[in-house]
């Protein structure tokens, strides 16, 4: 059930067959969240990615001004988020919140490493659309800057 929910919801995961998502999948952990709980926080040190299955993540960043925060993104059934500490050693730039009851799939640093091992091409085809995730939200990025002034 979840394997064919991934195939529909996921574009991410569209150039994948068959047999690759169930090998990537069993690289990935499954985990429910309860509304209201941080899945991480601004200057954590995990390194993690998220794929949310079902419910609502809302994504913020603190503001110069004390204890203010700006909501920069949210994201439902279908996205992946935090790919960027999984690649690389930084502090999380953002805390990312449960809006609404989630189940989402975790693929953490090692077994990124583990995948990358015993699946590279694979791993090759998830780094490639890692890729074209962030492309596309930075050009959306520069799109809202473009649309302030």
């Amino acid at each position: 059930m979840l394997k064919e929910m991934i195939q529909k919801e996921f574009k991410f995961f569209n150039s994948l067959s068959e047999n690759e998502l169930t090998n990537f999948l069993h690289f990935c952990k499954d985990r429910k969240v309860p509304e209201g709980e941080a899945l991480w926080r601004e200057g954590d040190k995990d390194n993690y990615a998220a794929f949310v299955v079902s419910g609502r993540l809302g994504i913020k960043k603190t503001t110069e001004f004390e204890g203010k925060h700006v909501i920069v993104g949210t994201y439902g059934p279908g996205s992946v988020v935090g790919e960027l500490c999984l690649l690389t050693d930084e502090i999380r730039s953002v805390t990312a919140e449960v809006l609404e009851p989630a189940e989402i799939m975790i693929l953490d640093n090692k077994q990124f490493e583990e995948l990358l091992i015993a699946h590279p091409l694979l791993a090759l085809k998830f780094l490639k659309n890692i890729f074209l995730t962030t492309c596309k939200r930075l050009k959306k990025s520069y799109d809202r800057i473009a649309s302030i002034f």
